[in-house]
Parts: structure tokens; C-alpha cells; sequence
């Protein structure tokens, strides 16, 4: 009887847990799907978004510092000596202050926190730019490797059939031993492609699950676009449409404009030392010394107090001089980081552009290429089969394909990532 219970709850154990695995879940996506995915779900961006939230907290609380502060106090104390009795004494009070003026320091660092607030957006955007340049590069690799395992896999049929037809001829008397295993050592070479290509695909959707922060064990499969409309859509604008469009809308530049304006805000604030700082203070405060009459006495000793400080810097040991120094150094230095990202962001643009217009030639040559040597393969079986051509000579041409086969999909999955990537830069929506 026990040893039925038990057989029945491993049952009930494996069922269950065959049951979890069918319901794992299994990702089929477009290129737009993985880009959607990652900004809702990968973990280092959703930790720039909190970053940034933080930002924009760090602006309200600063705007609070305008108002006054407001304190409550409450004491109560018992005494005791020898000789006399314990007594009891207590104090209450409630106190305020505000800064009327402090030389633009409180009115500075509010500018200073509505700026960081601002510029973290914009490196939120710089993020997400980098997000998918990197899933774009990924998801075409593991597209031009499946791509290119369709090429390899009608090479190896027809290498397979080689080496039937090989062995026949071996037979029959028509070749030698050593070109039957030309045939069979290609046919290896043409199977150990294919295992590569996979290895290949298969690290790709690794990389590309890590980029969506999902499980490395999860099940995904990219779904491929129509080759002919990416063609369609890669029309390459003018140089200066790129230029004028991507100085637009690249973070990079926003960013390090914003780093000028919060230097300048630093160094405001940091000149606010030189002026004296004036305070309005009020309280009101009330106690007791011991219990008897304690509402009589609460009443007889409340009291009100206003008043107004002034806080005049004289002498601080020079730190004053030195951060102002110090900032105006910074503020340079912004000023520099600043034209020098304008120069770099003109020449990313410009060397972006470059490498789209070298890529798109490239793929075209491939193109041709691919075709000239796909014909020419085809046209030498033919003639091996009449007999008008030596293995050798086949084999040579199979080569001859393969490269072609190979250097053309790189070529043509290279030119759609340079033309998608120019697309981020130019801040338009990736479309494939």
C-alpha cells in the first residue's frame, strides 16, 4: 500500500512538473519586439529610469527649501537632592526660521537640481540609443547566421550527393581513391560550417536574451523581415540631412550642454559665500516648575520671540576664494567637453555615414559576386556529371560559391546594421 502512495505522488510530482515546463514561455519576435521588450524590461535600463526618477525628486525637495522650517520641543525633568523633595519642571515650545537672503544660493541650487533633472532624460535617451545599437547588431548577427545556415545546408545536400555520386565513379573505375575523399573531406568541411554558423546563431540569441534581461534558458526565435522591403527602406539620405538631423537629436549634445549650465549654477552658488546671509526666526514656548496650578502656570510663563540674523562671512580661511576658483575651472572645463562632444558627435555622424556608403558598395559587389559564382557552381555540376570536369576542378568552384555565398551575407546584413544604426542616431523609429 505504501509503496503505491509513494509511486502515485512521484506521478503526481512528474506530471506537475512537466506541466511548469510546458508552460514555460517561449519568445517569437521582430526586431521592433526585442526594442519594446528591452526599455520595459532590461534591468540596467529600468535602474537608469530609477536613476533619473531620483533626479527629478532631488528638484522638488529643492524648491522646498524656500519655505520655513517648523520645529516642536517638548521636556520634562525631575530633581532630586538629598534633604529635600523631588521637583518637577517641564518646557514647550514650537520654533520657526526662514532664509530671506543668502546671496542666490537656495535660488541656484534649485536651477542647479532642475538642470540635472532635465539632463537625466537625456541620458536615459543616450541609454536607450546604446540599448539598441547593441540589439540591432545582435538580432541581425543571429538573422544573417540563420541566413547563411539555408546556404550552408543546400551546399551540404549537394556535397552529400558528391559523395554518393563519388563512390559510384570510385566503383565504376572513373576517379581515384584520393578524389572519393576529396568528396568525403569536403562533405566533413561543408557539415563543420554548418555546426560553426549554429554555435554562432545560437551565441547570438544568447547575447540577445542578456540585452532583454531574460532567462539564458528561455526559448527565442527571431522572426526575419522581408529581405527586399529592408533593401527598399535602406535609401541613404544626403550626408548633410544626416548632419543637420542627427546634431538635432543626438543626447550626447544636450548632455554636455547641460553639464556647461550646471557648472555655471555651481559656481553661482559657490560665489554666494561672499554674501551675508539673513535669517527671520520666531518661537513661541510655554513650561511649568512643578504640578501645582500647572494651566495657571503654563499661561503665566508663555512667551513669544521674533527676531532677525544676519550672518556676515569675513574671513574663511580662503575656501571661499578657492571654490570659486575651483568652479570657474570646472566651467572651462564643461565649456571644452562641450565643443569638443560637437566635434565628435560631427565626426561620428560623418564616420557613420562613410562606413554606410562603403557597406552599401560592398553589398553590391557581393551581390554580384554571389550570383556570378552560384551560376558558375551550378553550371560546373553539370559538367562534372558529363564528365567535362575533374573533382578537383568542382570542388574548386564549390569554394569559390561558399566564399561568395559568405562574403555576401555579411555584406548585406552589414549594410542593413550601418543603415539602422544611422537611423538611431537620427533619432527615427527602427523599422524593419
Amino acid at each position: 500500500m505504501r509503496k503505491n502512495l509513494l509511486t502515485l505522488l512521484l506521478c503526481m510530482v512528474f506530471v506537475t512538473a512537466k506541466g511548469q515546463e510546458a508552460q514555460a514561455p517561449v519568445y517569437s519576435m521582430t526586431l521592433q519586439d526585442c526594442l519594446q521588450f528591452a526599455l520595459k524590461n532590461n534591468y540596467s535600463r529600468q535602474s537608469s529610469a530609477l536613476g533619473a526618477e531620483s533626479k527629478e525628486l532631488g528638484y522638488e525637495q529643492s524648491k522646498q527649501e524656500r519655505l520655513p522650517n517648523l520645529s516642536a520641543s517638548v521636556s520634562e525633568s525631575v530633581s532630586h537632592s538629598t534633604g529635600e523633595s523631588a521637583s518637577y519642571s517641564g518646557n514647550y515650545g514650537v520654533s520657526t526660521s526662514v532664509t530671506l537672503y543668502n546671496g542666490g544660493s537656495i535660488n541656484n541650487s534649485i536651477e542647479q537640481s532642475r538642470l540635472q533633472s532635465e539632463q537625466a532624460v537625456f541620458q536615459l535617451a543616450q541609454y536607450d540609443n546604446d540599448l539598441a545599437i547593441q540589439i540591432i547588431e545582435t538580432f541581425l548577427s543571429a538573422l544573417g547566421n540563420e541566413d547563411l545556415l539555408k546556404y550552408q545546408r543546400a551546399v551540404l545536400k549537394a556535397s552529400e550527393e558528391q559523395v554518393r555520386r563519388g563512390n559510384e565513379l570510385f566503383k565504376e573505375g572513373d576517379i581515384l581513391e584520393s578524389d572519393k575523399l576529396m568528396f568525403e573531406a569536403q562533405y566533413a568541411s561543408d557539415l563543420n560550417n554548418i555546426t560553426n554558423t549554429e554555435i554562432a546563431r545560437d551565441n547570438n540569441l544568447l547575447t540577445l536574451k542578456s540585452l532583454l534581461s531574460l532567462d539564458p534558458l528561455a526559448e527565442i526565435s527571431i522572426i526575419a523581415p522581408d529581405t527586399t522591403a529592408m533593401i527598399q527602406m535602406g535609401m541613404i539620405p544626403s550626408q548633410d540631412f544626416v548632419l543637420e538631423r542627427g546634431m538635432e537629436t543626438m543626447p550626447e549634445l544636450a548632455i554636455s550642454e547641460y553639464n556647461v549650465n550646471i557648472a555655471k549654477s555651481a559656481l553661482n552658488i559657490s560665489k554666494a559665500g561672499y554674501y551675508p546671509t539673513v535669517s527671520l526666526s520666531g518661537s513661541l514656548g510655554s513650561g511649568h516648575r512643578d504640578f501645582s496650578d500647572y494651566g495657571g502656570q503654563l499661561s503665566d510663563r508663555f512667551n513669544q520671540q521674533i527676531g532677525v540674523s544676519v550672518s556676515i562671512p569675513i574671513f574663511s580661511k580662503g575656501r571661499n576664494k578657492t571654490q570659486v576658483a575651483q568652479n570657474k575651472i570646472s566651467l572651462q572645463q564643461a565649456e571644452l567637453d562641450h565643443m569638443q562632444t560637437e566635434l565628435s558627435t560631427r565626426q561620428t555622424l560623418v564616420q557613420e555615414y562613410q562606413d554606410l556608403i562603403a557597406a552599401q558598395s560592398q553589398y553590391n559587389a557581393a551581390a554580384i559576386s554571389e550570383n556570378a559564382y552560384r551560376k558558375s557552381y551550378n553550371a560546373s555540376q553539370a559538367q562534372f556529371e558529363e564528365g567535362l570536369l575533374t573533382p578537383v576542378e568542382l570542388l574548386q568552384q564549390q569554394n569559390n560559391y561558399i566564399n561568395a555565398m559568405n562574403n555576401f551575407i555579411q555584406s548585406k546584413y552589414t549594410f542593413f546594421l550601418r543603415r539602422k544604426v544611422l537611423d538611431v542616431y537620427m533619432g527615427f523609429e527602427v523599422k524593419m
